[in-house]
């Protein structure tokens, strides 16, 4: 099977953002997208110490965050719009209002049991413009049980599409982590592919390579991996979406429609 235009496209751009260019030519780059995209470097090192724009993509802070320690808060794992939230009902989410979508399909084959697991549980959207910082952390802390790399297409995950392409985030590559909470319950956290570079790492699983050649699920399981509070887990190359999926009774949602939530702050309650 060809690689979808999506994939092309966003493969393409990942080799110019890590392309090393001359410095002169490199902080015109970084300074250019910094300007155009109207990034907040406040946190961040100066545009002109990274090597590439993909650098300039997945930065760091240059302090780390302060983690709430209250264990019954749940923290945004990443910088985000809230693009959606609500109940799983009959096994069915919301890409955004009114365009649902169905969690069997989601999920895949190897999470049939999760799909049961949160019926009747809460989902949140989470969406990472080009702007936003790209890496992802644990909302809570989480014993992961197993991951799934689905190969997909790689279109945006913008309004315009979550508005009109039905099946958005099923259609696109994605890796579902299905884990257990501290009290067994599972939490489903599903990190999505877009346009451009169409990368996203996993810091725990090296064998997960996106946007390659790889055309059929692949599927891992665990037994010793446990992610803290606040813990870094990968990073997307270029913008992106993480879902979050509960157990029924386990979580509450504290966040609304479109509130822009940063990495670290608190956006429910864990029951």
């Amino acid at each position: 099977m060809k690689k979808h235009y999506s994939s092309l496209i966003s493969s393409t751009f990942g080799k110019f953002a890590s392309k090393v260019f001359p410095t002169p030519v490199q902080k015109v780059v970084n300074h250019g997208y910094v300007k155009l995209m109207g990034l907040d470097m406040t946190e961040f090192q100066d545009p002109s110490s990274y090597p590439t724009l993909n650098q300039l993509f997945i930065r760091a802070f240059t302090e780390p965050k302060n983690i709430i320690d209250d264990e019954s808060v749940m923290i945004s794992p990443v910088d985000a719009l809230v693009t959606d939230f609500g109940s799983i009902v009959d096994g069915k989410a919301y890409q955004i209002k009114g365009m649902e979508y169905n969690l069997t399909e989601l999920f895949g084959e190897h999470h049939q049991d999760a799909v049961n697991a949160v019926e009747g549980g809460e989902f949140v959207n989470l969406y990472l413009s080009p702007k936003d910082y790209h890496r992802y952390h644990a909302p809570e802390r989480l014993t992961v049980k197993s991951l799934t790399h689905i190969p997909g297409k790689l279109y945006p995950v913008n309004f315009p599409l979550l508005r009109n392409k039905k099946d958005l985030f099923i259609e696109n590559e994605r890796v579902i982590i299905e884990c257990k909470d501290n009290k067994e319950r599972t939490f489903v956290m599903v990190l999505v592919g877009a346009l451009n570079v169409g990368k996203m790492i996993v810091t725990f699983e090296k064998n997960i390579k996106t946007n390659s050649e790889i055309r059929e699920p692949q599927h891992y399981s665990y037994k010793n991996v446990t992610l803290e509070k606040g813990e870094l887990f990968g990073w997307f190359e270029m913008g992106s979406t993480i879902l979050l999926f509960s157990q029924k009774d386990s979580f509450s949602p504290s966040v609304e429609i479109n509130q822009k939530v940063k990495f670290a702050e608190p956006i429910g309650t864990i029951l």
